[in-house]
């Protein structure tokens, strides 16, 4: 709750898309959000200005002074089945720490979620920061992200290996072989995997160099590609190495991983046996991947890789709760009744979910009685088949309203895949 004493403050405080000369005014509140250095160069303003669009870009502004930051843009999410569905993807939120608890973030949420769902939107999708902001706005966790650290010394692998034993080869690549080969790569894989999200030309810009913000040098990385025996790429990565050590004069790198693209095990597999066997690694840091990464079976000791991090990631808020569940596949065939709350939202609502022995169902609202009620948020979380209603419902979020309903829920949506987004944005 706003404190009254807050509310003329508020009122004061205008909220509005920004123009170009608000851009570098935008861009100081953005890094004071996040804590970064506030300077901002005339060379960065000018970069980062071709995705600070208005009307998608807002800033509340206390007289001339940017204290708030909010960015959409458009984004496909990949859903089970293959299919993707249109989202308003959100981003750069920031409220200025002397601008705090006066509700700037929920006028900023409530105008760009009204926006999403007049243009049709199916999904809202976000990272959060931290946990407990966005659950009230009906986003819920829908994806996992885990990383590794691999000590390669232990792995048993051959230290003489010299390369796939598929036929297909290792190839060192630029830059410039990455901008061509990577967004082909990362369609094929975005469509096989339920929680991706799609990558613009600029995201391969930035991540090889050609587009960059500010005056910071940049760490240029390796980049690795696979080739199939038939000589056609199905694997990129790009990765960096330290230059440590030990007191007895031996090397002890580690190989961070930037990111590692693959759209077949055998492309997967001898892309993270290549890091194993570069000279001088005696670790590997795998960046982000998914939480049922095959990477720790690759290895003949798969203790080998330890679990450093691993959290929720993708977030995702419903909007239209008929199209979210018609677009994916499912599992078995069945009917379920859901009951969705919507506190924040006009999105909630009684739903009929029939699937069909193919894997495609319809929804409809119904006046029947419900089988299992729960709210926009956990709804989400469900949805992609990464979470069980049966746990949900042990943990209290989830109410059956009739007996054995959410063992029907966990039929139909759970996935033998779990679902997976290695996107920051």
């Amino acid at each position: 709750m706003i404190p009254h004493d807050a509310i003329d403050a508020i009122d004061t405080i205008d909220v509005r898309p920004i123009s170009a000369s608000d851009i570098p005014d935008w861009l100081r509140a953005l890094k004071t959000g996040f804590l970064r250095p506030p300077a901002v160069s005339e060379q960065e303003a000018e970069a980062r200005a071709p995705v600070l669009v208005p009307p998608r870009t807002v800033g509340a502004f206390d007289g001339s002074r940017c204290v708030a930051t909010f960015r959409s843009f458009p984004q496909e999410l990949t859903v089970v089945g293959g299919a993707a569905v249109p989202a308003d993807a959100i981003s750069n939120v920031t409220v200025s720490p002397t601008h705090r608890r006066r509700g700037l973030l929920t006028r900023m949420m409530k105008a760009d979620l009204a926006a999403a769902r007049k243009r049709g939107d199916v999904v809202a999708t976000l990272i959060a920061a931290e946990y407990p902001i966005y659950g009230r706005y009906g986003f819920g966790p829908v994806t996992t992200n885990t990383e590794w650290t691999v000590d390669v010394p232990r792995t048993g692998l051959d230290p003489r290996r010299s390369g796939p034993a598929d036929g297909g080869r290792i190839d060192l690549v630029d830059a410039e072989d990455v901008r061509k080969a990577g967004p082909e790569l990362h369609e094929r894989f975005r469509r096989g995997r339920p929680g991706a999200v799609s990558r613009d030309t600029r995201w391969w810009e930035i991540e090889t160099g050609l587009l960059r913000f500010g005056d910071e040098p940049r760490k240029e990385p390796f980049y690795a590609a696979y080739r199939s025996a038939s000589g056609e790429i199905e694997g990129l990565v790009s990765y960096e190495s330290d230059d440590n050590w030990s007191d007895a004069n031996q090397p002890q790198n580690t190989a961070q991983v930037n990111w590692l693209l693959a759209v077949t095990p055998a492309a997967e597999r001898a892309l993270w046996q290549y890091l194993c066997s570069i000279d001088w690694i005696t670790r590997v840091k795998t960046g982000r991947r998914a939480p049922d990464d095959l990477l720790p079976h690759f290895l003949p000791d798969p203790r080998a890789a330890r679990i450093a991090t691993q959290s929720d990631w993708l977030w995702v808020r419903i909007l239209d709760v008929v199209r979210a569940l018609e677009a994916r596949t499912y599992g078995a065939a069945g009917t379920l009744v859901l009951d969705v709350t919507d506190e924040s939202g006009p999105d909630g609502g009684r739903y009929r979910l029939r699937a069909a022995p193919d894997g495609t169902a319809t929804c409809a609202p119904t006046t029947e009685d419900a089988q299992l009620s729960l709210s926009i948020a956990d709804l989400a979380t469900l949805w992609l088949g990464d979470e069980s209603a049966v746990r949900l419902v042990a943990l209290g979020r989830v109410r059956e309203r009739q007996e054995g309903a959410a063992s029907v829920a966990d039929a139909l949506l759970r996935t033998s895949g779990r679902p997976w987004c290695p996107d920051i944005f």
